[in-house]
């Protein structure tokens, strides 16, 4: 049996990983619906032979009508993620809430067979540094002040309020080789905090393999992680890091990174999703030694002599160690 499958957000770390991994294999009829820009013109047109591309905005009806197939699963990734999420609460909403909204609508009006995945995030547990030990029936922080997290929550309701069969995943925190771009939002996370991590190519296995198992899946919420052999902390997953990339110790001046409200913990439920899917291909162990291999002997001697120049320029990123320096009573506030 050949399945259908509509993919959003194909152009995000995740969203790729499943792009590829769909359509290598034979079971799947793919179509992506993606925003049409340059970058996504020239990574995606090469593909227009082996899958069908649709080239439109998620937030707008007109550009949803283009999605005219019967599709058995729609695999729903497209969203505005942080640091970005926090620039515009407005933009974010309007994507990842009203977008979402649109195309729940559309497919209830012609498509209402599908099976709605949906992606959500280990963000809408909130802060987790004294309480990690996280479940699927653990209350969710609503926090006023994170567009990102309300949006996702938001979004939630709506597929949970959908007239489709639907499944949410509530992805935990995604790393890779070369997936993250290095910005202030490092240093919001406390060190100390407790991880349950995956790959961005376990956690694309886990909504491919999902979209044919639509009895088992349907109406219920998961947490997505990589398990108990996926789980650090920050504080060693960033030492780690340092020590692969020729950076040294992390000696960082005292209140760089923030003390409270981030998020993150283990997943004690994420292999009821396991079990069901068999998702998981790689451990921590296999993470470490994949970014090992993405560095080149040569870079890494290379960044040695200027390490503390590096950590200098880094730590200029700190929001925790500026609100710190400036006694900014509200900053203070929000990050110890």
């Amino acid at each position: 049996m050949t399945y259908n499958v509509l993919l959003t957000g194909a152009s995000g770390g995740i969203g790729h990983e499943v792009f590829q991994q769909l359509l290598i294999s034979k079971k799947y009829k793919l179509t992506i619906f993606i925003r049409k820009s340059r970058k996504n013109i020239k990574r995606y047109k090469p593909f227009e032979h082996q899958c069908n591309i649709i080239f439109g905005d998620l937030t707008k009806k007109e550009d949803l009508a283009q999605i005219c197939e019967s599709y058995d699963a729609v695999i729903h990734l497209a969203a505005i993620i942080p640091p970005i999420a926090y620039k515009s609460q407005l933009t974010t909403h309007k994507v990842n809430v009203l977008g979402t909204q649109l195309l729940v609508r559309h497919f209830e009006a012609y498509c209402p067979k599908a099976f709605f995945m949906f992606s959500s995030s280990v963000a809408i547990y909130g802060d987790r540094l004294k309480t990690p030990e996280i479940r699927v029936s653990d209350p969710l922080q609503d926090d006023d002040k994170d567009f990102y997290v309300q949006s996702k929550i938001k979004a939630e309701e709506v597929v949970q309020q959908s007239k489709l069969e639907w499944t949410i995943f509530r992805l935990t925190a995604i790393l890779g080789v070369n997936n993250h771009k290095i910005t202030g939002l490092m240093f919001h996370m406390p060190l100390d905090t407790p991880m349950e991590i995956t790959t961005p190519s376990d956690a694309a296995r886990a909504f491919v393999n999902g979209a044919e198992q639509k009895p088992l899946l349907s109406g219920r919420i998961f947490n997505l992680g990589g398990g108990a052999s996926f789980r650090t902390s920050y504080r060693e997953l960033l030492e780690e890091n340092f020590k692969i990339n020729g950076l040294g110790t992390l000696n960082f001046p005292e209140k760089t990174f923030a003390e409270k409200n981030f998020h993150c913990g283990y997943m004690m439920d994420s292999d009821d999703l396991e079990d069901i899917i068999h998702f998981r291909k790689h451990t921590l162990a296999d993470y470490y030694r994949l970014n090992r291999e993405a560095v080149p002997i040569i870079r890494k001697y290379l960044t040695m002599p200027f390490k503390g120049l590096i950590k200098f320029f880094l730590r200029q990123l700190s929001e925790p160690l500026r609100a710190h320096k400036r006694n900014d009573t509200k900053e203070l506030e929000r990050f110890f």
